[in-house]
């Protein structure tokens, strides 16, 4: 759908809703990488997806339902993401710990002298 919006594929050239179907995500979770966030959105591409035909009846709700495995898609990315940024509703986490030795760092260290 957002592939449409520019343009429609003409014979011999390549349809890029292929490749953005799993890039548009991926990046999404790149910049909004939070398993915090990234589980709602997952929850709500999945209830989407499982309570699809109870949902079609509802008028209001076909809009939504076109977008349900960009939803569940962009929420597993965020949560992947989030996992390897450590971070959870934007508080840092320590799951995997550090490479830096942060106790010998000292505030003092950096002031100009």
């Amino acid at each position: 759908m957002t592939v449409d919006t520019y343009k429609f594929a003409t014979y011999g050239e390549i349809n890029p809703a292929i490749f953005q179907v799993v890039t548009f995500p991926f990046l999404y979770a790149v910049m909004y990488g939070d398993y915090g966030h990234g589980f709602i959105f997952f929850m709500l591409g999945a209830s989407l997806c499982m309570f699809e035909t109870k949902l079609r009846k509802i008028p209001a709700m076909k809009g939504l339902l076109v977008t349900r495995y960009f939803w569940l898609m962009m929420g597993f990315f965020a949560c992947y993401q989030g996992f390897i940024y450590n971070e959870f509703f934007a508080i840092n986490n320590d799951w995997f710990g550090t490479c830096y030795d942060v106790a010998s760092f000292k505030p003092e260290d950096t002031a100009d002298k």
